[in-house]
C-alpha cells in the first residue's frame, strides 16, 4: 500500500516524467503483492513505469506479474536508470528532428541548379574521367550556390605571372591537374606568393614536382591568398555499401585526419539535421564563438550543408567529393579547395547506389489554373509548411471539417505542432501528401488552399486517399485534379487499389471521385460511402 500511495504522488507531481520502483527482498516483504499493486497502478497514469525487484528467484514472481501487466523489470537499478536515459535521448531527438526547419533540402523551382552541375559531370564522364578538375569541381559548388574562391587557370609560367598581377594580390599557385587528387601531397600548392619572381619559381618546382607523372601537369590554377580569420572545416561525401552515399561534416584543413573530429549523417538534410549535424562534431563549440571570436554565421552555414546534401541527392554519379578547406567566420564562408570523383563510366545508371532515405519527390509537383484563372503550385508537401498549414486550417469551416474528420475537430488540435509535424514530415515509402499554393495577390505571400493525402495501407499493396479543399476555393475543379494527380502517383509508385471513405452527405466528394472514375458503394457496417479505384 505505501508502495502504491508513494508512486501515486509521484506520478502527480508535472515535474516527474518517469517512476522507478524498487524491491529488495526483507523478511516481512511480499515482492508478488507489491507487483499486483504497481501493476495495475499503471492503467491509471500515462508515464513510464520501471521497476528493479533485486532478489533474483525470491522475486522471480513478482518480476513475472510485472512483465505480464507491460512494466519492464531490471535485475538492478543502474540498468533501469540507464534505460531511462534512453528513452529521453529518443524523445529529445524525436523533438528536435521534429522542429519546424527554414531550409529543406529541395531541387530549386527552376532545375538551375540541377542542370548546370549535371551538364559539367556529363562533359568528364564523356571525356572517359573520373576526377573533376578544381575549376571544374568548383563550378559544381558554385551551381549549387556554395561560395568558392576565384580561380583562374594558367597553362604556363607567363600566363601564371599575368594572372597574379591581374589579381592584384597575393596569391596561391596549385597543379592543374586531371589525375592527381591530392595536390599537397605532390608538392602542388604554393602558399603567399606576393612577387612575380615568387609566382615564376612557385611554377617550376609545382612542375618539376610531377615530371615523373606523364600527363600529370596540365598548368597551374592561380587564386587570390585568402587570410580570413575563421576556422577550417571539412564537407565530404562518400559511399557506403549498406546505406549509400554519407555525408560528412567536422575540422577540416591538413590535420583532418589526425584530429579525426567528425560527424556524419545521411543526404539530404534540411535546416534542422543540418544544425543537429554540426552539433555532434566537436569544432561546434568554437563555431558558436570562444575566446572573444565572433561566432560565425551559423545560419549561413545550415545552408550550405542543406544545399550540399542537395548536390549529393542529386548528382548520382559522385561517388566522392571533399570540399577542404571549407573557411568560415563571422563574415563569409568561401570553400577553398574541392576535389569530386566520378563512378567507372562503364557503370550503369541503374546499377548507382541509392539514397537510405528517400529524397523530396520533386518530380510530383505541377502547376495548374483554377476555374477563376488563379494560378497554383501543386507539390509534395515539406517539413517548413507547417506555419502555412495552420492558416489554412483557419480558411476551414466547420462542416468542411466534419466532412474530413467525420466529426468536429477544433482548431487548436487540428494545428497542434505534434500533429502537423507528422503531416508535414513525410515518410514518402508510405504516404505522399499534396498541397496546392497560390500566392496572395496582396500580400505576395504562399498561401495553401488545398491538400491531397495518400497513405499506404500497412501490410497490403493498397493506398486510401483523403482531400480537403479551403472553402473560399471549393467548386473550382480542385479536388478533382488533386485526386487525379492522387491516383497518377498510386500507379507510379506500385499501388493497386485505392479506397476513400466519404460521409453519405458528403455529395460533393462523392461527385469528384465519381468524377475521377471511382466505384462507389454503400459500407453498410461503417455506415459509410466507400470509393475504390482499381490500378492494376
Amino acid at each position: 500500500e505505501r508502495y502504491i500511495n508513494a508512486i501515486e504522488i509521484v506520478t502527480s507531481d508535472p515535474n516527474i516524467d518517469g517512476v522507478l520502483a524498487i524491491v529488495t527482498p526483507q523478511a516481512m516483504t511480499d515482492a508478488a503483492a507489491i507487483a499486483k499493486g504497481v501493476g495495475s497502478f499503471k492503467n491509471f497514469s500515462e508515464k513510464p513505469i520501471l521497476a528493479s525487484w533485486m532478489g533474483a528467484g525470491k522475486v522471480a514472481e513478482g518480476e513475472a506479474i510485472l512483465n505480464a501487466g507491460g512494466i519492464p523489470t531490471f535485475q538492478f537499478p543502474d540498468a533501469a536508470a540507464r534505460t531511462f536515459c534512453y528513452m529521453w535521448r529518443y524523445s529529445a531527438n524525436l523533438r528536435l528532428l521534429y522542429e519546424t526547419p527554414t531550409l529543406s533540402g529541395k531541387r530549386s523551382e527552376d532545375f538551375s541548379s540541377y542542370l548546370r552541375a549535371g551538364k559539367i559531370i556529363d562533359e568528364v564522364r564523356k571525356s572517359n574521367r573520373t576526377l573533376l578538375t578544381e575549376f571544374e569541381s568548383k563550378e559544381v559548388l558554385e551551381a549549387y550556390g556554395i561560395p568558392t574562391v576565384s580561380i583562374v587557370i594558367a597553362r604556363n609560367e607567363e600566363e601564371a605571372v599575368q594572372a597574379a598581377r591581374e589579381l592584384g594580390t597575393t596569391v596561391v599557385l596549385k597543379l592543374y591537374s586531371e589525375i592527381i587528387t591530392h595536390k599537397t601531397d605532390v608538392g602542388g600548392v604554393k602558399l603567399n606568393l606576393r612577387t612575380e619572381d615568387e609566382v615564376r619559381q612557385a611554377y617550376r618546382q609545382i612542375e618539376k614536382a610531377v615530371k615523373d607523372k606523364p600527363g600529370a601537369f596540365l598548368g597551374v590554377a592561380v587564386e587570390p591568398m585568402v587570410e580570413a580569420e575563421g576556422y577550417e572545416l571539412i564537407l565530404g561525401s562518400s559511399i557506403d555499401v549498406q546505406f549509400g552515399p554519407v555525408l560528412l561534416f567536422g575540422s577540416g584543413g591538413e590535420l583532418v585526419e589526425i584530429m579525426k573530429d567528425y560527424a556524419l549523417g545521411l543526404p539530404p538534410l534540411n535546416a534542422t539535421l543540418s544544425r543537429r549535424l554540426m552539433e555532434r562534431a566537436r569544432i561546434y563549440a568554437a563555431l558558436q564563438g570562444v575566446r572573444r571570436r565572433s561566432p560565425v554565421n551559423l545560419s549561413e552555414l545550415e545552408r550550405i550543408l542543406v544545399q550540399f546534401s542537395l548536390l549529393v541527392a542529386e548528382q548520382r554519379w559522385i561517388k566522392e567529393i571533399d570540399v577542404n578547406p571549407l573557411v568560415v567566420s563571422a563574415d563569409q564562408i568561401l570553400a577553398l579547395d574541392a576535389r569530386v570523383v566520378l563512378h567507372d563510366p562503364g557503370k550503369l545508371e541503374k546499377d548507382l547506389p541509392r539514397l537510405a532515405i528517400r529524397p523530396y519527390p520533386q518530380q510530383y509537383a505541377s502547376t495548374w489554373t483554377l476555374k477563376d484563372g488563379t494560378p497554383l503550385t501543386l507539390r509534395p508537401i515539406r517539413p517548413e509548411d507547417e506555419p502555412l498549414m495552420i492558416k489554412f486550417h483557419g480558411t476551414l469551416s466547420e462542416e468542411t471539417v466534419h466532412f474530413r474528420y467525420f466529426g468536429v475537430t477544433k482548431l487548436e488540435k487540428r494545428v497542434a505542432h505534434e500533429r502537423l509535424t507528422r503531416i508535414c514530415f513525410n515518410d514518402y515509402d508510405r504516404e505522399i501528401a499534396l498541397v496546392a499554393v497560390r500566392q496572395n495577390p496582396e500580400t505576395k505571400e504562399d498561401e495553401i488552399v488545398g491538400t491531397g493525402r495518400l497513405i499506404k495501407v500497412l501490410g497490403t499493396n493498397d493506398a486510401q486517399f483523403a482531400i480537403l479543399i479551403s472553402d473560399q476555393f471549393q467548386g473550382q475543379g480542385l479536388g478533382v485534379r488533386l485526386l487525379t494527380l492522387l491516383v497518377d502517383i498510386a500507379r507510379n509508385e506500385g499501388v493497386d487499389r485505392i479506397i476513400g471513405h466519404i460521409l453519405p452527405e458528403n455529395y460533393a466528394m462523392r461527385q469528384v471521385s465519381k468524377k475521377v472514375g471511382f466505384d462507389i458503394s454503400f459500407d453498410e457496417f461503417n455506415e459509410l460511402i466507400r470509393a475504390e479505384l482499381k490500378l492494376r
